[in-house]
C-alpha cells in the first residue's frame, strides 16, 4: 500500500492510502508478482488438452514462482524457468493432433511432429512463424500455410 496527499485545485490537502506510488506527476502501480504455494490449484491452458483446466503446483522456487505443475485432467506436466514453460512431459494417455503446415496455431497448443515428437506452441512470432517448444529445445516452424 501506498501512501500519499492529495490536492485538487484549492482544496486542502487529504491523505489517501491505495495501490499505486505517485512519483512527482505520473502515477506508478506498484505490483508483486503473484506468489505459490505446493498443492495449490490454478487454471492455466493446458498443453496437451488444448483447453484452460484446473492444474495443481507440484514444485515452486524460495521465490514462491511455479516451476512445476500437473494437469488435473490428463496429467501431463509442464516445468517453467523463470515464469517461462521450459519444457512439457505428456502423459501417455493422450495424444496431440499432427503438425499441419496448413493449419493456424495459438500459444499453448500441443502438436506431434513426426521428427521432433510432442511439442506445444510457445509464441506465435509473425502470422505465419510460431515457436515450439519441444522436449527441452525450441524451433521455429511454419504454420497458416495455403
Amino acid at each position: 500500500m501506498a501512501f500519499g496527499f492529495l490536492r485538487k485545485g484549492g482544496e486542502s490537502p487529504r491523505l489517501f492510502i491505495c495501490p499505486a506510488r505517485f512519483l512527482g506527476e505520473r502515477n506508478f502501480m506498484v505490483m508483486k508478482k503473484q506468489t505459490y504455494e505446493v498443492g495449490a490449484s490454478l487454471e492455466m491452458l493446458c498443453s496437451s488438452c488444448d483447453t484452460e483446466t484446473s492444474h495443481t503446483v507440484e514444485t515452486v522456487t524460495k521465490q514462491g514462482q511455479i516451476s512445476k505443475a500437473v494437469c488435473d485432467t490428463c496429467a501431463s506436466e509442464s516445468t517453467f524457468r523463470r515464469g517461462v514453460k521450459t519444457s512439457i512431459a505428456m502423459s501417455k494417455g493422450k495424444t496431440a493432433s499432427p503438425y499441419d503446415r496448413t493449419r493456424k496455431y495459438r500459444k499453448g497448443q500441443a502438436m506431434m511432429h513426426s521428427v521432433f515428437g510432442q511439442g506445444e506452441v510457445t509464441a506465435v512470432i509473425e502470422p505465419q512463424k510460431i515457436d515450439v517448444l519441444f522436449g527441452d529445445q525450441t524451433r521455429r516452424l511454419i504454420h497458416a500455410q495455403a
